[in-house]
């Protein structure tokens, strides 16, 4: 049997065993019923359906596909790297690093990092399109979660909350 996509075996091996772990990590929250659901009831389940539909897509790998057998292409390292530092960025931003010293420099400064260092993963990177989306994410976010939500996260750097 040979495979007719490389891409879609690939993508649905890898959200069997993310399911599958997910699934497997759920076990250790109490799991319920569907009348009382426990805390590990929607990671399971999401868990599970995830591991199908990847199993699905594997599957369909062997008989769907281009005719060159859509071969997996180099893998794109800028973007990798880009996007798993803008988050990293965020998380680090948002509460602060103590250990290292930095402060909490808040939501927004958090977002606006995040959106800047994303942008870069992007070769044709434009400063203009990273402000204007950084602006607009922010206001979202803000009156999203702290207006409407009423969550309690560092807005502004620490050093001007004070």
């Amino acid at each position: 049997m040979q495979l007719a996509s490389q891409r879609d075996f690939f993508a649905g091996l890898m959200f069997t065993v993310v399911g599958l772990a997910f699934a497997l990590g759920a076990t250790q929250f109490t799991i319920g019923s569907a009348a009382r659901m426990g805390p590990g009831y929607f990671p399971l389940l999401l868990g599970v359906l995830l591991a199908l539909l990847g199993a699905l897509i594997t599957f369909k790998s062997f008989t769907h596909g281009l005719p060159g057998g859509d071969k997996v292409g180099a893998f794109a390292w800028r973007p990798l790297g880009f996007v798993l530092l803008g988050n990293l960025a965020f998380g680090a931003l948002l509460v602060g690093l103590p250990s290292w010293g930095l402060p909490a420099m808040g939501l927004l400064v958090a977002i606006f990092a995040l959106v800047f260092i994303v942008g870069m993963a992007r070769k044709n990177h434009s400063f203009k399109e990273s402000l204007l989306l950084a602006v607009g994410l922010s206001l979202g976010c803000y009156l999203a979660f702290v207006f409407a939500l009423d969550l309690r996260l560092p807005v502004w750097p620490e050093f001007l909350s004070v």
